[in-house]
């Protein structure tokens, strides 16, 4: 079912009873067009705190961009904005005229008191009325539980109230904010998350923190198709958000594994035939199924990325679920999951630099009425994430996409109430598309993103539900 709200809303005459009644006015989101698309265009300005450490990567990064380059300059807080490189040219603040800015990019990396926030709200301050519909913001920060001194400490954490109040100010633009916390040496690490969260395939990301940790990832050789030569294995492959999934993954090179319930037989092996990739038709739960998909995997040598993206919802309050119900919704959404990659890892079949991607929810994060078995499946997904994260070896990650709202046949059949509060309960007033979270996968799947391990990374426009 279509959105008619958003429809009318986009309309001359939607837009004028929007104005007059206050209600929310959901902008088109700008989504990836083309996969040799430039991932950031027109004007950026890039601003750095004294004692910034990233705004050097940050330059370099850009530079390679189509983008147009300024530094902020004029206030001495900002003097190392001018290390962005001779790609940039001067931008004195506060503004003589209104800019029209695709982004505006801040390494707060350098602040350690809260004192020296001042400089971060003179660079937004001065130039956050001029950013542009679908605009970006990026912040770049520290680790907190790297910061020793409590002052520090503070001043890092800051950065997340800072960057999601901000997101909540700019979603009426279609803009998002997000923030980069990127360890010490990890710089190397930055280009592939920053490329991301500056890209049309982020649209429905916003409000995020991202952790980026040292590594040894490498760029990819291909930056139109970085998973050219990976072998991925996605389950719930057949439709929705898993079809989407595969499809993203097979557009950036990767030969995809699908594997959906026995049911679904037909339609998954004409989707993965249309992908030039393979089906297995199994249901994830029986016993001897991780079994079965691991000696599939090891006549094709190996697998590379892991999509653990099947789910199912049984939902009753927890007065009226019967044992059934939560059993199937544990088993499916989280033991399942757990179960396949064990036997791979114990067959070693996942190769050296590995990614593994769980797909948790916002039911996880913040709980939702009516599905209790759900939202402990979604969250316990979670910690099996963080824990299994700092087991892994052999350049390994593993990390957590977590939806909120998206458009699929199973939103489409929820009671038109609780369908309307999904959609307009985030920060960009609308529901998100399955190719949003595709994008997430993708990203977190990159040769270029083995700095980041043991996230969770919400795809669900800002929901005011949850942290």
């Amino acid at each position: 079912m279509s959105d008619l709200y958003f429809k009318l809303i986009n309309t001359s005459l939607g837009q004028t009873a929007a104005n007059t009644l206050g209600l929310p006015s959901p902008v088109p989101l700008r989504r990836l067009k083309r996969v040799d698309q430039p991932f950031i265009e027109g004007d950026v300005l890039l601003g750095a705190a004294g004692g910034g450490k990233l705004i050097s990567e940050v330059g370099r990064t850009l530079g390679a961009s189509a983008a147009t380059l300024y530094h902020a300059s004029g206030d001495k807080r900002l003097v190392d904005s001018a290390k962005a490189g001779n790609r940039t040219k001067p931008m004195v603040l506060p503004l003589s005229k209104p800019g029209h800015f695709s982004a505006l990019v801040f390494d707060a990396s350098g602040i350690n008191t809260p004192e020296e926030l001042s400089g971060m709200y003179q660079f937004f301050h001065a130039s956050i009325k001029s950013l542009a519909q679908h605009g970006r913001v990026v912040v770049l920060g520290q680790p907190v539980k790297n910061c020793r001194k409590p002052a520090h400490a503070a001043a890092q954490q800051a950065l997340e109230g800072f960057v999601r109040s901000v997101a909540k100010e700019i979603g009426n633009k279609g803009a998002t904010a997000n923030l980069l916390r990127v360890a010490t040496g990890a710089q190397n690490n930055l280009n592939t998350s920053l490329r991301f969260f500056l890209s049309a395939k982020s649209a429905y990301v916003s409000g995020q923190v991202t952790q980026i940790d040292k590594s040894t990832s490498t760029a990819a050789s291909n930056p139109v198709a970085p998973l050219t030569g990976k072998l991925a294995l996605v389950t719930g492959a057949a439709r929705g958000i898993g079809l989407s999934i595969a499809q993203t993954l097979s557009r950036d090179g990767a030969t995809v594994i699908g594997v959906d319930l026995p049911a679904a037989r037909q339609e998954l092996q004409q989707q993965m035939q249309s992908l030039k990739g393979h089906a297995l038709a199994l249901d994830i739960t029986e016993a001897d199924t991780p079994q079965l998909i691991a000696t599939f995997i090891e006549q094709l040598g190996g697998v590379d990325l892991l999509i653990h993206n099947a789910g199912l919802t049984r939902d009753k309050t927890l007065g009226n679920m019967p044992e059934q119900s939560w059993n199937a919704a544990i088993s499916v959404n989280l033991t399942a999951a757990m179960a396949i990659t064990e036997r791979i890892q114990r067959h070693e079949l996942l190769h050296a630099n590995g990614r593994i991607v769980c797909l948790s929810s916002v039911s996880g994060i913040a709980g939702n009425r009516g599905q209790s078995n759900y939202a402990a499946a979604k969250s316990g997904l979670i910690g099996y994430v963080q824990a299994e994260a700092r087991q892994l070896k052999n350049g390994t990650t593993i990390n957590a996409v977590a939806p909120g709202f998206i458009e699929t046949k199973m939103t489409d059949a929820m009671p038109i109430g609780v369908r309307e509060a999904g959609r307009r309960i985030n920060s960009l007033s609308q529901g998100g598309q399955p190719v949003d979270v595709a994008e997430t996968v993708s990203w977190l799947c990159s040769p270029g993103s083995g700095g980041l391990n043991g996230n969770v990374v919400r795809v669900c426009g800002q929901s005011l539900l949850g942290a």
